[in-house]
């Protein structure tokens, strides 16, 4: 999608399914940003809101649990006990979960207003 390699293609890929888990737990909002040509930190960034901290953290629980059925684990999470704001790092993808509240005020989107953004479509469409 954005990059040549068989790490971007992966990336890529993982991106995707991550965006679709999301979408089949009700996440709200849902965008995936390539960042790669932004910032060394990772290659892409999903963001996504939960209607609760319960909410947030089963999110996180999923992306977790249906990753590592294909062999794939979190690097570090934060945030998970107050669960307002959770950040999964998987490497080259940065998962951000948010309340509605905290994602407004931190507002990840307009920080990064100039990513790429994954249409979610393609997600869904797999």
């Amino acid at each position: 999608m954005f990059g040549g390699t068989t790490l971007d293609k992966k990336s890529t890929e993982l991106t995707l399914k991550i965006l679709k888990i999301l979408d089949d737990k009700k996440a709200l909002d849902i965008r995936g940003l390539y960042v790669g040509e932004l910032t060394t930190v990772a290659d892409y960034f999903v963001i996504a809101s939960g209607t609760s901290t319960t909410h947030v953290k089963s999110l996180c629980d999923e992306i977790s649990e249906k990753l590592a059925e294909d062999g794939v684990y979190v690097n570090h999470i934060e945030g998970y006990n107050s669960a307002t704001w959770i950040l999964m790092d998987y490497g080259s993808i940065v998962v951000h979960i948010f309340t509605k509240d905290e994602r407004n005020f931190y507002s990840l989107e307009r920080l990064w207003g100039d990513a790429k953004e994954i249409a979610l479509d393609n997600a869904l469409s797999d």
